[in-house]
């Protein structure tokens, strides 16, 4: 196995050599997670130059591709753990400008929580974020197991809490689906340091993760988009719930993409 680092989170890949079996395409499959995606690889050798550490030559698409990866890795990890009770951390005066103490302050805090718990491993991901005021700072988290609001008050003991569960679904919606609605919220915040760069502080994680709990990524590989789409519906016994390709956005300058999601 190898890892492919995202953004605050890792997840467990396949390593195996593929090269040497020429063009064609390559699906990331979550099984955990019942999500996947790839694109087309037509092994080319690209064009390189130097580029200085933090610069890109085009800011804005490597912004965008790099939103995109952890916005992924935050889904998968969110949907292999179920993690489906959505909660916020917001302090009391004195309230918090500084982000590495929002980081010291958050790991104090599952720590806490993890011992109100038993000691026992937890899955979470947590998101810092700014107030509407741009200058304090506030966390949203999600776990996936209950836990009495009285022991995450007194885990922070810093301000205000709020948790709850997303249950607020169509009938018949079970861990899965609540996790990916967790995951979405997430991403929303994640997505904010990407698209305004004010918010990045340099050497720091846009979001992390309790580790121990990365799901493993499969490659899978096939001549058409249809067959790594098929393959993947061999090991879910079932055709996928959504489907998007590339082919149906105008203008789409990368390589052929897909994606796929299967119901839970």
């Amino acid at each position: 196995m190898g890892l492919e680092v995202a953004s605050g989170g890792v997840e467990q890949v396949s390593t195996t050599p593929i090269r040497a079996l020429g063009p064609g395409w390559v699906f990331s499959l979550c099984p955990a997670a019942g999500e996947g995606g790839g694109s087309w690889v037509s092994w080319r050798k690209p064009e390189r130059s130097y580029v200085a550490p933090g610069k890109a030559r085009d800011p804005e698409r490597s912004a965008e591709m790099a939103g995109r990866r952890a916005r992924r890795t935050l889904r998968h990890y969110c949907a292999a753990n179920r993690l489906n009770r959505f909660g916020t951390l917001t302090y009391g005066p004195p309230r918090c400008t500084d982000p590495r103490v929002l980081r010291e302050h958050t790991a104090e805090f599952f720590r806490s929580l993890r011992e109100g718990l038993g000691g026992k491993p937890l899955a979470y991901v947590w998101v810092p974020e700014l107030h509407k005021d741009g200058v304090h700072l506030h966390v949203h988290f999600a776990v996936g197991r209950y836990v009495p609001r009285g022991l995450i008050e007194s885990a922070w003991g810093r301000g205000w809490v709020h948790i709850k569960l997303l249950g607020d679904l169509p009938v018949g919606s079970g861990t899965l689906v609540e996790a990916r609605v967790a995951a979405g919220y997430l991403s929303k915040y994640v997505t904010k340091t990407f698209n305004d760069p004010t918010t990045r502080v340099m050497g720091l994680h846009r979001y992390d993760v309790a580790q121990g709990f990365q799901p493993e990524v499969l490659q899978l590989r096939g001549r058409t988009a249809d067959a790594v789409i098929g393959q993947a519906s061999e090991m879910f016994g079932a055709a996928p719930a959504r489907r998007w390709s590339s082919g149906e956005v105008a203008g789409w300058a990368a390589p052929p993409a897909i994606w796929a999601q299967w119901a839970g």
